[in-house]
């Protein structure tokens, strides 16, 4: 199996091109035989594999900052950065969380629950970047759902503004829930 190779962040890095659509076929299948047996978000998660892997294979993690929202697909994320175990106590009290947690992972960099703060917390980020001088990169995943709060519209609104290197994903399924 290629996602047997996939122990630590950037492992994905060392797979050949030709295994990338199998990693995407076994992490779907992955995800529907746990999120069968334990619970989770699964339609959320399966749209976002070759997002998240694209993601993963550009950005070097934990440096660069990847804040996902809604956190519920985070999913194959949480796979690529080696958390493939937890996935048996997926959402139980002491198991791994449903959404991005920074106690869990370096490469968690937002703790990200519900909609609509991803953009938010990009800027936050790009800003603080720049005030500190790193050099790190700030990806903010937002779905289409996250998009019918006005907190994402308020921080489109303060990202037109900023004069620095700031990544906004847009995962535009027609899923919204609204």
């Amino acid at each position: 199996m290629v996602l047997d190779k996939i122990k630590a962040p950037n492992d994905i890095k060392n797979l050949e091109e030709s295994e990338l659509p199998v990693l995407a076929a076994e992490i779907r299948e992955f995800l529907i035989r746990k999120i069968s047996e334990n619970g989770g978000h699964l339609a959320s998660n399966l749209g976002v594999v070759e997002l998240t892997m694209a993601m993963h294979l550009v950005y070097q993690l934990p440096q660069d900052k990847i804040i996902w929202d809604v956190g519920h697909q985070s999913y194959t994320h949480k796979l690529l950065t080696g958390r493939r175990e937890g996935f048996d106590h997926l959402r139980e009290f002491s198991g791994m969380s449903g959404f991005p947690k920074r106690k869990e992972s370096s490469c968690d960099s937002f703790d990200t629950g519900h909609s609509s703060t991803s953009i938010s917390a990009g800027l936050g980020y790009a800003e603080a970047r720049e005030i500190t001088g790193e050099q790190y990169k700030v990806i903010s995943v937002i779905g289409d759902g996250a998009m019918t709060g006005g907190m994402a519209f308020e921080a489109l609104n303060n990202a037109s503004r900023l004069n620095t290197n700031f990544v906004i994903v847009l995962n535009d399924n027609n899923m919204s829930i609204s």
